[in-house]
């Protein structure tokens, strides 16, 4: 008697494809690329400013306006992105907003004047401003917390290294194809990062490449941190208002960003000004944002060092506010040299003196305050820090534009300011970060 042959019977639920070991990094790889592009196209504008504004007659006042433009809406936006992003998800968030932001950029190409560059820019701040609370929570929902340190270093050092390359891709673009290619290229890199993080990303949950011991490391984290309570109920604004600490906190980073906007956005022209040729600066315009990288990653592990040979949490995190503070003020010797490398050095260790000082500033909140009241003071902060950008770049037109001037000392007074505001900040911060009678009421944590 014949029998048929039957195939097995294979469950196609119990096909499994192979996990891919330390998937968080890979996903911590992916938001670090996002905010090199993130950053390539918003210094697109920067570098090209020192020819748009001969081509389009524009004073310094208008390229302040310009950057103002995209200062105002990357401030209004981080906090509605960011609460979009908390709704409906981290990959649908980032998904949404780096498609927005790479079709305005590739549309920037169409830009006929100021008005209608002034539109695309404060377009693309308001759309790219999600990158940093989408790669937060990302990391929020990837990284066990002994690990988000680190994950947060890395996406974050995006910003400095697509600082440090965007001269050589948009100059290079710009001299041999002209300026409205140079804005197209990093739409075009957010469409392909798009593609990698619509195939890559899902929470660890869902994802189906996650191994086993690795999912359940980070929901083991999870769960730790759900069970941790303080007691400490949500301050309101006007008692967090009331506290010197919050104050300590938001003048660390009003005093100290606007430096670093300053040089991401004016530095090109501040070396034109100078008499150097943007060609042969090319290199020294890269090299701030590798300093800078390399201060964030002194800061938090100096003053972490510190705290493990038995320093005060207070007394590491303010050693890294005096190196800073200090440091900034090596800009003010560069009024005295028209030398490319003596300049290039003198802003290169401002900046790592600046990281330093600003990675303090970006943890004062998680050290100071209760769970329930981080992101409040961390938002205040953040807000302190748009204000103080905006004012310092109308500032910043209006003085570099002053007719009486010699073009070579345009820049003078601007320079000054920006070494003497962070120090000044950082005597408030030394005065206003400690220990007070709210600290033993509970309304503070001790430092």
């Amino acid at each position: 008697m014949s029998t048929s042959w039957q195939p097995p019977q294979i469950n196609v639920s119990q096909i499994s494809v192979r996990p891919i070991a330390n998937l968080r990094w890979w996903i911590g790889g992916l938001l670090f690329l996002s905010t090199i592009i993130n950053y390539i196209d918003r210094q697109t504008l920067s570098l090209l400013a020192p020819f748009l504004k001969q081509d389009y007659h524009w004073t310094n006042t208008d390229y302040a306006n310009l950057l103002i433009g995209f200062r105002v809406g990357y401030s209004i936006g981080q906090t509605v992105l960011g609460r979009l992003v908390d709704r409906i998800g981290t990959r649908r968030g980032l998904s949404i907003t780096v498609f927005l932001y790479s079709i305005i950029s590739v549309a920037t190409s169409l830009a006929r004047g100021f008005y209608s560059f002034a539109v695309f820019r404060c377009l693309l701040g308001t759309t790219e401003s999600a990158n940093w609370p989408g790669a937060t929570k990302a990391v929020s929902e990837w990284f066990p917390k002994r690990e988000r340190g680190l994950a947060t270093a890395l996406f974050d050092s995006g910003s400095s290294v697509g600082g440090a390359i965007a001269p050589f891709i948009i100059l290079g673009v710009y001299f041999r194809w002209g300026w409205r290619l140079s804005f197209i290229l990093p739409g075009l890199l957010g469409f392909l990062w798009l593609f990698l993080w619509r195939k890559v990303y899902y929470t660890p949950q869902e994802h189906p490449r996650i191994s086993q011991q690795e999912l359940q490391m980070i929901l083991a984290d999870s769960s730790d941190t759900a069970q941790v309570t303080t007691g400490k109920g949500q301050q309101p604004w006007h008692a967090l208002l009331k506290l010197p600490q919050t104050w300590g906190t938001i003048i660390a980073k009003t005093f100290t960003d606007p430096v670093w906007f300053f040089v991401t956005d004016w530095f090109p022209i501040y070396l034109v000004a100078k008499g150097i040729p943007l060609k042969s600066g090319l290199i020294a315009v890269w090299i701030p944002f590798i300093a800078a990288d390399l201060g964030n990653f002194f800061g938090g592990g100096v003053s972490g060092f510190l705290v493990k040979r038995g320093w005060s949490l207070g007394s590491a995190r303010k050693s890294m506010v005096i190196f800073g503070g200090i440091g900034v003020l090596l800009l003010i010797p560069t009024l005295f040299t028209v030398k490319l490398y003596l300049i290039t050095l003198l802003f290169a260790l401002s900046t790592f003196a600046y990281a330093s000082f600003s990675t303090i500033a970006n943890v004062l909140p998680s050290d100071l305050f209760f769970s329930q009241s981080v992101a409040t003071v961390s938002g205040m902060s953040g807000t302190g820090a748009g204000i103080g950008t905006i004012l310092a770049f109308k500032l910043i037109g209006y003085f570099s534009d002053l007719p009486h001037i010699a073009a070579s000392h345009s820049f003078d007074r601007i320079i000054v300011a920006a070494g003497i505001v962070p120090f000044i900040g950082m005597m408030l911060v030394l005065f206003l970060v400690r220990n007070t009678e709210a600290t033993r009421h509970g309304l503070v944590r001790p430092i």
